[in-house]
């Protein structure tokens, strides 16, 4: 098969990747990739824009390409699959009405109500004033303040009073038409990243992002700082209510809705002290860093799920997975999830062995160097016999590299260490 991966971060890098060790795959294209995928086994950079669906869709039929798979969410929020498959092309990914799973928090949430999914209560303001007005009577504290739209993991407050929650609002107004104000959960994160061919839904395994900045959790929200994966919270129980109570009611509720939903459907919950599931967010796509973390332990073949995803068939895939623990820790650049540099040269990598995958995001070749190009520049994965090996892997690879400014969290895993 010769086939087409979109995106240029680092679980793209982990698809090409994963993709590469398929006696099934012949060659991969990767739209627009990064340093690390242009040196990637049987993988090509293609130096094209992923939002000029008809330049791709040219570059897919002059290819003969099995099939497309669509790593970020603005490709799909934007329609992609829609246009290929109106030019008969196999592509993996939600509809552009399917993917409003993640482009509208407010779509989402209506979705949510619908099937009776468990989340937090929230309202929808579309006037700043409006919104300030219902926080004047808030009495519980703190409050989540979200854009509607995409914001790159960017557009999410946790105001811990009024103070805060009114400049939560003016940023998040900035983001988008649309804000919503909802109550806080409390519990521990757990991301939860599912197939589905439009007729049934298979969770991955359960993986555990860290979002923020800060160590201890604290800072701003970044698109993710690491991820381990298996996570001791995501017990037999605890997945069996993810399965029942949040997977798959949304799956019917898109069916529902007349949308064909093929692909990845992402549940970013919080489990609380009895253990029940509560939908922080839903993403249409896979998660990054989790899919850094994840797809190493997987045994089963990626490539021969992708086609089961597109011929309906994924219930014949059984899913099957390596013994072992895996921890990818993300290195940023200085002044991320802010304005950061760009160019610096990158060293190290070239030294990095032995149970270690080192997952360009950020990144571009220049010539044999390379450099950076992104916030999130690099995604330091260790799989080991049990989560504190993994981790001792990924921070003894840590270092090993460099570029100006580096900074890379140090306790991931911290609530189970």
């Amino acid at each position: 098969m010769k086939v087409l991966v979109i995106g240029a971060g680092g679980r793209e890098h982990c698809l090409v990747w994963k993709l590469g060790q398929s006696p099934l795959i012949e060659q991969i294209f990767c739209i627009p990739g990064n340093g690390g995928t242009a040196r990637a086994a049987k993988t090509q950079n293609i130096a094209l824009d992923p939002l000029n669906f008809e330049a791709l869709a040219m570059f897919a039929q002059m290819e003969y390409l099995n099939w497309t798979f669509v790593g970020p969410e603005q490709p799909l929020a934007q329609g992609i699959v829609d246009y290929f498959l109106a030019m008969g092309m196999a592509i993996i990914g939600p509809t552009q009405e399917g993917a409003q799973i993640e482009s509208s928090k407010a779509w989402a949430k209506a979705l949510m109500a619908q099937a009776k999914i468990p989340t937090a209560q929230a309202q929808v303001f579309t006037e700043l004033a409006m919104a300030k007005a219902q926080l004047e009577h808030r009495a519980l504290w703190p409050v989540v303040v979200k854009a509607d739209g995409l914001a790159l993991g960017k557009g999410v407050v946790i105001a811990p009073d009024l103070v805060s929650a009114h400049a939560a609002l003016v940023q998040c107004f900035a983001l988008s038409e649309q804000v919503i104000i909802e109550d806080f959960l409390v519990g521990e994160e757990l991301s939860v990243l599912a197939l589905t061919d439009g007729r049934v839904i298979v969770p991955l395994l359960a993986a555990q992002d860290h979002k923020t900045i800060g160590e201890g959790d604290t800072g701003p929200n970044t698109g993710g700082m690491g991820a381990f994966a298996p996570v001791p919270l995501a017990t037999e129980s605890v997945m069996q209510r993810v399965y029942d109570q949040v997977l798959v009611p949304t799956l019917k509720a898109l069916q529902a809705r007349g949308i064909d939903y093929r692909g990845i459907l992402y549940a970013g919950l919080m489990i609380d002290r009895e253990g029940q599931p509560w939908v922080v967010e839903f993403n249409c796509r896979l998660g990054d860093p989790e899919t850094q973390a994840i797809l190493p332990l997987l045994a089963t073949d990626f490539a021969e799920i992708c086609q089961a995803l597109i011929d309906q068939t994924l219930e014949d895939i059984p899913l099957t997975w390596h013994a072992g623990s895996s921890v990818c820790v993300v290195a940023v650049a200085e002044g991320y999830p802010g304005s950061y540099p760009s160019g610096d040269e990158i060293t190290g990598i070239d030294r990095i062995d032995g149970g270690i995958q080192v997952f360009q995001a950020g990144t571009r070749l220049d010539g044999d160097m390379v450099r950076t190009a992104g916030g999130r520049v690099l995604g330091i994965t260790g799989v080991g016999n049990n989560l504190r090996e993994a981790l001792h892997l990924s921070y003894t690879a840590l270092e090993k590299i460099h570029f100006s400014g580096m900074y890379y969290r140090r306790d991931i895993g911290f609530r189970i260490k």
